[in-house]
């Protein structure tokens, strides 16, 4: 009797979280969006059932992205955030690094929204899964009031990935962090103290990898100092020459920003997408309804699907040449 009173629960629950995925993967179908408003800064729901701005928060969300831009790591960000004593999403007094990455990271602050980025693998359990195609995603764009401008978010995703590039980025409160590079690894300059409890105290810069590598590079270390007045006779040549460096600089910005051959390209293969989906589409339906050799088939399709990845490949290619 347990086991089959047990069975018809189990059968029950089984049906109920059919119902309720069915119920929520309609709704992704259809673009509705929804929020974790509780632990999501920013936004709260709206009397139409759409996200909408809190000002107060978003002014905070703002902030991060301004950080990040003028060269802040996640970790500086969150510091930052606790000593002012502002409240985590969550309502938190700590901020915490994976925070902040996240909301840089979050397209649903410039406005829009990826559908079904995760789901329940097992009704029972509730374990959940990273969709990786599995099921199907649904991009929506302007689902909602943008806290950050499309053009700024993009920039936000471009440093993030030169970042990861980047050997030994770290920030501080010196405004030469993040802006030194060591002329033979790559790696970033940071600053050290030279006899920190002695009278001869000195600041110096020099490659935070240098003690990484296999051979240590040979690029010398600066005194703050010297640096300072690197910059200042630097930046006195500029002003002394401003006319002659703005003189040409509308042009230049147009020559450097122009991205109209890419444009070209990448319409042509927009194209290609669009006529190798529909290559894939009319064969998975010819074979539903033609008996064919499934061999055939098969080696058919797999052609297909592999020059329309290819095809993709090159426009997400484009694209990022575009962004830079």
């Amino acid at each position: 009797m347990i086991t089959i009173i047990s069975s018809l629960a189990q059968e029950e629950s089984r049906s109920i979280s059919e119902n309720v995925t069915w119920g929520q993967r309609k709704r992704f179908a259809d673009g509705k969006v929804s929020l974790p408003y509780k632990r999501f800064l920013g936004y709260e729901k709206g009397v139409d059932g759409l996200p909408k701005i809190i000002e107060k928060e978003a002014v905070v969300v703002r902030m991060i992205y301004k950080l990040f831009l003028e060269g802040k790591t996640p970790s500086g960000i969150a510091k930052h955030l606790t000593t002012n004593k502002i409240l985590t999403p969550a309502g938190k007094e700590v901020w915490q690094q994976s925070t902040v990455i996240s909301i840089l990271q979050n397209e649903r602050y410039k406005g829009d929204a990826i559908l079904q980025k995760s789901f329940t693998v097992d009704f029972l359990t509730k374990k959940k899964k990273i969709n990786e195609g599995e099921i199907p995603q649904y991009y929506v764009a302007n689902s909602h009031p943008a806290i950050i401008n499309p053009e700024m978010f993009d920039l936000v995703q471009h440093e993030i990935k030169k970042r990861k590039n980047a050997k030994g980025y770290k920030t501080s409160g010196s405004c030469f962090s993040g802006k030194i590079v060591c002329g033979e690894c790559g790696s970033f300059y940071g600053s050290k103290i030279w006899h920190s409890t002695s009278k001869y105290r000195r600041v110096i810069w020099q490659c935070n990898s240098k003690f990484k590598n296999d051979e240590k590079c040979s690029t010398p270390p600066l005194y703050e100092e010297t640096l300072k007045q690197a910059f200042i006779d630097a930046f006195s040549s500029l002003l002394e020459n401003r006319d002659e460096i703005l003189q040409g600089y509308e042009v230049i910005i147009q020559v450097l920003a122009d991205t109209s051959k890419l444009d070209k390209e990448g319409a042509k293969l927009q194209n290609e997408c669009k006529v190798g989906a529909e290559q894939i589409r009319k064969c998975v339906e010819e074979n539903a309804y033609t008996a064919l050799n499934q061999a055939e088939y098969e080696e058919r399709y797999n052609s297909l699907a592999e020059r329309y990845e290819n095809i993709k490949k090159g426009l997400e290619g484009i694209n990022e040449k575009r962004l830079e």
